[in-house]
């Protein structure tokens, strides 16, 4: 090996200073937090803002559920392109001050149409925090901490998801047990418990949006933009003047001097598609285990289970709980077993599980067993396929086109995601009424999961304990090798 190859890998230093680590990584990760929050928020209020906008038709009710993603699709589209330009910094400013927005003009929304309006405002801040809160860490963390700090961001939509469980929980008033759509409707719940749901977000997304202001640049943004001072007065706040001098060598390796501009070219070239492809896959996969179809049609899912709607409200808190627990779990474990295995035993286990769902279901043989295996399938996501994707498509691509091969990921992400939750009602209507139709739809995701094992098993290198420019020479990605082509 060459003095050039050893100086990759990158060098950890006893002057790491992890409180500031940690202190950005966190205020990074509150668009985490806002993501999750404003992801699950419209499960609890779906049966009561469906009442009050009287959503009768599955067109309907898939749409309303649904319509966000295409503010997703948005924003992860345009992710790569304006983080590139604009910087990590200001785009996770962006976020925060649509996240903002869309809580309170969601919250007041007296026609369908505007609320739908405010929800893809909504969807284009979680698609821009999606792809730029995991990004940032990533190229702020040393690589012997990144997939823990990177999983903080995961940690952060998991709490999200907490807070709007708790929110809905807390907020909506006792239901009937044989409560009509009518009865909803004239309920407090029909007329303002909804809206309370998602005014409720406004408060993290304005402290998301003033704490923004506090965080550095990214270094590994500033160097590709020539900003070589800038970058090393971050780089030495993370971990003092010799880590800096050393990390800025490295990074400057693996960037070229033309600003930073990506050619779609560099992202089809032969060394660099074969990762993308990997990324895109995992990110697919996410989405089409099928795990946020309990989340965003819990009301449909329990009630196939024999729950009413105040179990309903009371197992989603369940849900939440283990998601936090597990992400925990995940935590610990990431930089020490590393993330392809946490990623075979995810989706092994939600294959097992979902075919003991299907069973169930079919069978007809309902009840507390169910709720269950809800949360075991829950729990092995937590640890596994919701943390560790986004730790490795932040870490697989080079410097130079990270962000623009991560908003790809991400808009295919957000694709499927798109796919799964408009056609779950459909799907389930399509393949039989009641708890048979909802027997042959998760089968349909055990499936899934059985093929995305292989795919794991047989695709996915291990990513654990590299730098970032370590893995751009592992991964044949470096682009001093493409340009000498």
């Amino acid at each position: 090996m060459t003095r050039s190859e050893k100086n990759y890998a990158e060098p950890e230093s006893a002057g790491l200073r992890y409180g500031y680590i940690a202190y950005v990584s966190l205020i990074a990760a509150l668009g985490g937090f806002l993501f999750g929050y404003d992801w699950v928020v419209i499960g609890g209020a779906k049966p009561f803002y469906e009442a009050y906008f009287n959503l009768t038709s599955s067109f309907q009710i898939g749409w309303a559920m649904s319509n966000a993603l295409v503010g997703c699709l948005v924003g992860a589209a345009i992710s790569g392109y304006i983080t590139d330009k604009l910087g990590r910094k200001k785009v996770l400013l962006i976020a925060g001050f649509l996240f903002t927005l869309s809580a309170v003009a969601t919250a007041i929304a007296e026609t369908f149409s505007v609320f739908v309006l405010m929800r893809m405002a909504g969807g284009v801040a979680i698609g821009l925090a999606s792809t730029v809160s995991p990004m940032y860490i990533a190229e702020m963390a040393p690589s012997s901490h990144r997939g823990k700090l990177v999983s903080i961001n995961q940690l952060t939509i998991v709490l999200g998801v907490l807070a709007a469980q708790i929110a809905n929980w807390a907020i909506a008033d006792t239901i009937p047990e044989a409560a009509t759509r009518a009865t909803i409707l004239d309920s407090w719940n029909g007329q303002f418990g909804w809206r309370w749901m998602f005014a409720a977000e406004a408060l993290p997304a304005i402290a998301f949006f003033l704490l923004a202001f506090r965080i550095p640049e990214s270094p590994r943004w500033l160097i590709k933009q020539g900003r070589v001072e800038e970058a090393c007065r971050v780089l030495s706040q993370i971990g003092g003047g010799h880590y800096a001098e050393e990390q800025s060598t490295l990074i400057q390796e693996t960037v070229s001097d033309d600003g930073g501009r990506v050619r779609l070219r560099e992202l089809l070239s032969p060394k660099i598609l074969p990762v993308l492809m990997i990324g895109i896959g995992l990110a697919v996969f996410q989405q089409w285990c099928g795990i946020n179809v309990i989340f965003n049609y819990a009301e449909e899912v329990f009630t196939s289970a024999g729950y009413d709607i105040n179990q309903m409200l009371v197992n989603i808190i369940f849900t939440g709980i283990a998601n936090l627990v597990f992400t925990f779990v995940a935590l610990r474990t990431v930089d020490r077993w590393g993330r392809k295995t946490l990623l075979l035993i995810g989706s092994g286990a939600l294959a097992v599980i979902y075919l003991l769902m299907a069973f169930f279901y079919y069978t007809q043989i309902i009840g507390w067993h169910m709720l269950v295996l809800v949360v075991a399938a829950i729990s092995f996501y937590a640890m596994s396929l919701a943390p560790v994707t986004w730790v490795f498509i932040s870490e697989i691509f080079p410097n130079r086109i990270r962000g623009a091969a991560m908003s790809v990921c991400v808009f295919s992400l957000w694709t499927a995601s798109l796919v799964l939750t408009y056609t779950f009602p459909l799907l389930n209507e399509g393949l039989g009424e009641g708890p048979q139709g909802t027997a042959l739809t998760f089968g349909v995701y055990a499936l899934i999961c059985i093929v995305g094992f292989v795919l794991i098993l047989r695709k996915l290198p291990e990513t654990k304990g590299k730098s970032l420019e370590e893995l751009e020479r592992e991964l044949g990605t470096s682009f001093d090798a493409y340009h000498q082509e």
